[in-house]
């Protein structure tokens, strides 16, 4: 649900890569779901593209990327939680009876993830968030600048509060260095939006990821933003935490041991969603 720039791109990738036996996409603006429709029977690919909401119900995975997306003029993330929560709330009625796994894409990510997840009564594990893939990519890319070699870990919200984990490392890491990099993963998207007008091609490639992560029950452990009841010491929110991901969405939520910086921060982060959440109200 919605094919604009991300969610186009997803779809396509997810049948031009054979990772889908067919498409069912719509979009509230028909000339846009009728021209992506289009396009993508226009490849020549042996796959069916309906756009019929009573299939999602059959459907086995459902990707949420619907809504105002970012641009240049709104300075974060969380910014889009009034105009994007009617659009969550909408989509809420094709979820009745639907047996499969959610993604939640639609900024604010982690909010509209709790938000889908509590509003239509799906089990917290089948509602993935996505964002910590993207987020540890661009982790990764600071982190080889400044020389720090590791696994690169993004956690948090997907958003200003990120949460890059250090303490795996073979090295410490001084706080500075945290703070510097921290920075840097903070404006990463901003630089892609002034260019081009929004970020594509590496949501899009994380997304399918994640996608065939479910499909061919891979068992691969993944950032991904999930409803907590506890772990960590945390609830009331959806955040981004390292979870095995197969067949049937998260199958676990793994609590790395993270030192006290990293602590304060998740801490500072799931306060922040919480509120978030409280503002978006009971479903």
């Amino acid at each position: 649900m919605g094919v604009g720039k991300v969610g186009g791109e997803v779809a396509f990738l997810a049948a031009a890569t054979g990772l889908v036996d067919e498409l069912n996409i719509l979009d509230t603006y028909k000339p846009l779901q009728n021209a992506q429709t289009l396009d993508i029977r226009h490849t020549g690919l042996d796959i069916p593209v309906t756009s019929d909401p009573k299939l999602i119900r059959d459907s086995d995975i459902f990707i949420f990327a619907a809504g105002s997306p970012r641009t240049p003029d709104i300075k974060t993330r969380a910014d889009l939680l009034e105009s994007n929560l009617p659009v969550a709330d909408a989509c809420c009625r094709y979820l009745e009876g639907f047996g499969g796994v959610l993604i939640s894409v639609t900024n604010p990510m982690d909010a509209n993830n709790y938000y889908l997840q509590k509003r239509s009564g799906l089990e917290r594990e089948r509602c993935i968030g996505f964002g910590g893939q993207l987020d540890s990519a661009r982790y990764n890319l600071s982190r080889k600048q400044t020389g720090i070699s590791g696994n690169a870990f993004a956690l948090g919200e997907h958003g200003e509060h990120q949460v890059p984990v250090f303490s795996a490392n073979p090295e410490y890491v001084p706080e500075a260095v945290r703070e510097e990099i921290l920075m840097q993963m903070r404006g990463a998207s901003m630089s892609v939006i002034k260019g081009k007008g929004g970020t594509v091609f590496g949501p899009a490639y994380h997304i399918t990821e994640l996608i065939r992560t479910v499909l061919d029950d891979k068992k691969t452990v993944l950032p991904c933003s999930c409803v907590l009841e506890g772990e960590y010491g945390l609830t009331d929110c959806s955040l981004g935490v390292p979870v095995r991901i197969g067949k049937d969405g998260i199958e676990e939520i793994i609590e790395m041991e993270l030192d006290d910086w990293e602590m304060n921060k998740l801490k500072e982060a799931a306060g922040f969603v919480s509120r978030l959440c409280g503002r978006a109200g009971s479903p």
